[in-house]
């Protein structure tokens, strides 16, 4: 039996199921639901299940936005939270760096930015498995230690 190959961006992950950090950016009331799908659908592309998954972040501005609290309850996970100024690190690792969100957040990209940061939280160091994923009301990226 022919053993599949792994999505690129998963080739420098280490096990077999890596461990992975989402990290999200959403407008203002976005729907939990919204939320979820972009994230299985995110997981989906890259062949994954959500046990893959380790944990999420968004940047502190979203500290009370009700559908990350309830995705994150939801998923049995906690929300970690990042200032704009920890996020502003991880500029040079970013695929798309936003003026808007910049000057909305003081971040050039809170997804890319709080999913490299978790992972680099607790692996040391990150680098992007699925880059800036966007729907209507959201963005999307996903993490992995190095």
């Amino acid at each position: 039996m022919a053993v599949p190959s792994r999505p690129p961006g998963l080739m420098h992950c280490a096990p077999a199921l890596p461990a992975l950090y989402a990290g999200f950016g959403c407008r203002r009331g976005c729907p939990v639901d919204v939320l979820e799908t972009l994230l299985r659908q995110s997981l989906a592309t890259l062949q994954l299940p959500l046990s893959a998954l380790r944990g999420f972040a968004s940047i502190d501005l979203k500290a009370d936005e009700a559908g990350l609290l309830t995705l994150a309850n939801r998923l049995a996970q906690p929300l970690v939270l990042f200032s704009a100024t920890q996020l502003l690190t991880f500029e040079g690792q970013l695929s798309h760096r936003s003026l808007a969100a910049f000057n909305h957040s003081g971040c050039w990209g809170v997804a890319e930015s709080t999913a490299l940061a978790l992972a680099t939280q607790a692996h040391g160091a990150a680098h992007l498995v699925l880059p800036r994923q966007t729907c209507t009301q959201a963005t999307l990226a996903l993490a992995c230690g190095r």
